[in-house]
This record gives C-alpha cells, structure tokens and sequence, in this order.
C-alpha cells in the first residue's frame, strides 16, 4: 500500500477495526452492499447505490468508480457520487495519470492524507484540488486484472486513520469484482445457450427446409412443414402438383430425412414403363415367365426392400397392375410374374401424380380403394406462378449452376429480364425456368443475362410486360435506361467506371443519369 511521500499515516490512536461499534457498522454496511448487488444483474443499476451505502457510512464528500477500457487505455467515471452529470464526463484519464491512474496501473491502493498538500491530484473533473480533503483510491481486480478503481473523498481529519477506510474500501471493492465476474459467467452462459439455441433453431430449420428444395415463399414453407411431419413415419404419401414443380424433389427429401435414408430410394415413371412390362418392372419375373425371360429377375419392390419406392405419375397405371398394388400396399407380400413364391417386402410407398385422382375415381379410370391407401399423406407442390417469391431465387441457382458447367462468366440478370420473369406464368414450372436459364447462359456473351438472351416466349410483350405503345422515343429512353441501372449495378453505383463501361464521358453519363431519374447511391450497397 502506498502513501503520499513525505506525508506521514496518521496516529495509530485513532479508532481501528477492533472497535466494536465500528466493526457493527461496517458489517452492517457490507450486508447492505451485497443486498444490492443481488438486486439486479446490469452492474450499472446497482454501482450507484453502493456509493450512496458508502456515503453516509464514510461521510463522503465524493466517490467514484471508475472503469478501464483496455482497448483504448481511457479510464472513465461510470459512477459517481457528489459530482454533477458534467463533471463526470469531464473525469477522463490515462494508465499512470493522477491516482486514479496510478492505482490502476500498478493495482495497489494510494492515500492522499490531505490533497492540498499533494502534487499526484489532477483535477480533471474541475472542482479545485485546494480542498482540505483526504483521497483514497483502491483497486478492482477481475481476477489477475485490473479492471477499475474506487474512490472515496472525506473531511481532513488529523487522527483519522485513512488504513480502515483503506481496508473496508479493498473489500468493498471485492465485492463489486466478485459481482462483476459473476455477472460475466452468467453473460458468457447466457450467449453460450444462445449458440446452442440458434444451433438448434437452424438445425429445425434444415429439417424443415431440406436442401435439396429451393424456396423461401409462404407455399413452400408449407410443403416444408409437411415434409417435416411425414419423415419420420412409415406413412404412405401422395404427392400432388403440375408437371415441372418438383415432385421428385420432395420424394428424395421425404426419404432422405427419414430412418430410412440409408436404404435403397428406388423410382419407377409408371407413365414410361410400357404396360406389358410394367409389371415385370413392379414386381419382377422368374425365367421362362415370357418370351425373353431368361434369368429371373427382380423388380423395383424388392429391389427398394428396406427403403422407398416412388411411383411417379401414378394416374397412368393400368386397371390391371392397380388390383395388384392394391395388394402388397395391404399385405406387403406379392409374386413375381411367372412365379408361385410369395415375396415379403419392408417398402415405404410415395406416389405421385399431376392428375386428378377423385376426378378419374369418378371416371371408373382409378381404383377408389387404391386412392385411399395412396392419399394417407397427401402434400401439394405449388406451381410456380403462385410462389412467385421464388422465381428471382430459382433463377439464379440455374444461373450459377449453368455459368459454372458452361465455363462462362455470366454473373447475373438484367433489372429487364428479371421483370420478365416475374410477369410471366410458367406453364412449366421450375423445369421450364431451368430450361430457359440454362439456354440464356449459352446464347450470353457478356457477364449480364439481357432480354433478348431469353426464349421468344418470354419476350412478348404480355409475357414480359412491357408495353409497345408509345412512340419509338419513348422506348429507346426506356432501353437506355435500363442498359445505364445495369451499368450502375455492375459497378456499384460508381458513376466513372460505369461511363468507361459503356465507352463514354463521365460528363455524358452523368446527364443521361440525371435525366431518365435514375439514383446512382441506390446501387452503392
């Protein structure tokens, strides 16, 4: 502990802690401390009212706690008690700077007998140094470090013995370190569950979103959620939706988020089996079954044992081979063609179909009985023309997909091309967009997909919904607009390189900007 040079301690006759009301006292007062530390665990709503405990029980004329920002090396007043709000702020100062610097620096406590006859005062909060005051300063230590100080100013009394103010001062001091690393393990567990917590969070999200599916619209989300809650069983799910929109997709996550993804996922295109084979390609056949029969044979049930059969376009099932899925649906057990041994299998059943199934039940087209095992789980796959959230999303997965297979360097869309996609309907769906994309990147000879890069049926006026009414002005300022907004965006909003771009003055660029409207910071991000 350090004291003022040639200042020496006070009297050992005053008071000292083995005076008994004096010991009543501080414990009373400590008592009190740490009830307030309890009360709340932002250190910022509790460091005030110790002082004011400190105040009365030292008759302090001022007190500070002051905290040190290791990053800067500043050390500022985060409390203070006698000080007004102004000369707080005004209380600033560096590692080794007056006492409060000092005591921060080296972590060992420093009186100052009495400040008028002291040259470590510095005065920084502009209150006069001359005061006939005592000042003493320990420190707070987080464990090794030291992490502020605390203050206390009294009356000048000459037999007053400044060690105890010391001593209770050092405890008091760590109370507040203890609270304050308390509060950090708490903080540090708080934002460690916090990870976890995301963790998982994005671990739900996964699950309900699989990654083979693109798509953030509200439908999708649903068909996520579905896909979610079928997974995990062994329910038979009937996927619906046009042609093009992904049903296969949603099979394979189906499968590949359940117990069963380990197993064999096997597909069968009932509408591109020909119907005198469908059933060897089902159920399989023994040698000698029919003409070319040479070896026997399995089909797609035991071959998929185990895992997941899915039966796209199950509408265009013949009448004959509906009687015998029918069958293992139920029993789980068939025979192959031409055999007479009965064949169990362990299958998880997904059908698909872009048809209406009740409409052909009613058209004695479809089995009734068979729609009702198949449609346990129905989930509808939005076409594309109703989550045109995903379109801009889709497109330029393709993009990246086909400038990357291609080699090329085609890095984006055309502010037009994107309106022409949002304004058209997709009478194909995803695979139609795939296709249209894919195509623009080969016809492409720039980084920038442009409008007529895309197939004629996209660029009609009513597909792309643009208007050729008007007069040839009026759409030549419209072309030069958007070839200036694609410039901007290429380069970021920089107006100069966006005119060397286009092989033009910058005073040219900048009036063709100020004239069609256009706002350059608009593209900066």
């Amino acid at each position: 502990m350090k004291t003022q040079p040639n200042q020496p301690l006070p009297p050992e006759s005053a008071p000292s802690s083995s005076d008994p009301s004096r010991r009543v006292d501080e414990l009373a007062l400590l008592y009190r401390i740490s009830r307030i530390l309890d009360q709340s665990l932002d250190m910022r709503e509790v460091v005030s009212p110790v002082l004011e405990a400190l105040a009365e029980n030292l008759n302090l004329q001022h007190g500070t706690l002051t905290l040190l920002n290791r990053k800067t090396g500043n050390i500022i007043i985060e409390s203070a008690h006698g000080l007004s709000a102004q000369q707080t702020r005004r209380g600033r100062y560096q590692l080794g700077e007056g006492v409060t610097g000092r005591v921060i620096q080296s972590g060992e406590p420093i009186i100052v007998p009495r400040k008028s006859e002291s040259d470590l005062i510095v005065d920084k909060t502009q209150r006069g140094k001359r005061d006939d005051t005592s000042f003493i300063c320990v420190p707070i230590k987080v464990g090794q470090d030291v992490a502020g100080a605390l203050s206390a100013e009294t009356p000048y009394e000459e037999k007053r013995d400044l060690k105890e103010d010391v001593r209770l001062l050092t405890i008091v001091s760590s109370m507040i370190a203890q609270a304050v690393q308390l509060r950090r393990a708490a903080q540090e567990e708080t934002e460690k569950l916090e990870k976890e917590n995301q963790r998982l969070r994005d671990e739900l999200r996964d699950r309900f979103r699989p990654s083979n599916i693109l798509g953030n619209s509200h439908e999708m989300q649903i068909v996520y959620d579905q896909i979610a809650q079928v997974s995990k069983s062994n329910t038979s799910a009937l996927i619906l939706g046009e042609t093009g929109t992904g049903k296969e997709l949603v099979a394979h996550a189906i499968h590949y988020n359940s117990d069963r993804a380990g197993k064999p996922f096997i597909k069968a295109h009932c509408a591109a089996l020909p119907e005198s084979l469908i059933e060897s390609e089902l159920f399989g056949h023994v040698k000698g079954a029919f003409t070319g029969a040479n070896t026997d044979r399995k089909g797609r049930f035991e071959l998929a044992h185990g895992g997941t059969l899915f039966l796209d376009e199950i509408g265009e099932l013949p009448a004959s081979i509906q009687i015998k899925l029918l069958r293992v649906i139920q029993e789980r057990e068939f025979e192959r063609v031409g055999g007479t041994e009965t064949m169990k299998v362990n299958v998880r059943l997904i059908a698909a179909t872009n048809r209406n199934l009740q409409d052909m039940v009613n058209d004695n087209t479809f089995r009734e009985d068979l729609l009702y095992r198949l449609n346990v789980f129905p989930i509808y796959v939005p076409p594309l023309r109703k989550r045109k959230a995903d379109v801009v999303l889709l497109a330029d997965y393709f993009l990246e997909k086909y400038a990357k297979e291609s080699n090329k360097q085609v890095r984006r869309l055309s502010s037009a091309v994107i309106d022409m996609l949002m304004s058209y309907h997709w009478p194909g769906n995803v695979r139609e967009l795939e296709n249209c994309i894919e195509r623009a990147v080969l016809v492409a000879e720039g980084d920038v997909i442009h409008p007529y890069h895309m197939p004629p049926t996209l660029q009609t006026a009513e597909a792309s919904g643009v208007s050729h009414d008007g007069s040839l002005k009026e759409l030549v300022d419209a072309y030069e607009r958007d070839i200036i907004v694609d410039a901007l965006k290429t380069t970021r909003g920089n107006m100069a390189n966006a005119a060397r771009m286009l092989n033009t003055t910058q005073r040219i660029f900048c009036y063709k900007v100020h004239r069609h409207g256009v706002e350059p910071k608009k593209y900066s991000q």
